[in-house]
């Protein structure tokens, strides 16, 4: 459990440093340095959440799409959430490979749905894990 419980840490400290940025004037340099934590803060989240389910659940998986996946059929996220979250990968992905003016103003603006959406995933696993919980909800993506 010490595993999980330190990628959760990271975790909330990566999306800390995210939130820190939201009260600041909208702007390129703001804009930008919000998408260099946003990729950072998804992959201590998504990593969090697979050590998560390696250990409460036995599930190994080694990437983030089905990492989101094996959370929604382990009732760690809900349908929306999973959705929202498998296009966050997508964003991340584009982030960390291209870069283009027009796309990231598009994954600025989502960010705040991003961003709320890896606080509730975060409070959901660390839940999981203080209660030894095993949330119901089978279904498939």
């Amino acid at each position: 459990m010490a595993r999980a419980q330190q990628r959760l840490a990271t975790a909330r400290r990566a999306l800390a440093s995210l939130e820190a940025l939201a009260a600041l004037e909208d702007g390129d340099v703001v804009r930008d340095a919000t998408i260099q934590r946003f990729e950072y803060s998804f992959e201590a989240v998504w990593k969090a959440a697979q050590a998560v389910l390696s250990e409460l659940f036995g599930i190994e998986l080694a990437s983030p799409k089905p990492v989101v996946r094996a959370c929604f059929e382990n009732g760690l996220l809900d349908e929306n959430e999973a959705r929202t979250g498998l296009a966050m990968v997508d964003h991340r992905n584009l982030t960390a490979h291209t870069y283009n003016e027009d796309l990231a103003n598009e994954i600025y603006r989502q960010i705040p749905v991003y961003r709320r959406l890896m606080h509730d995933w975060l409070d959901r696993l660390a839940q999981s894990m203080s209660k030894d919980h095993r949330p119901d909800g089978m279904a498939s993506l």
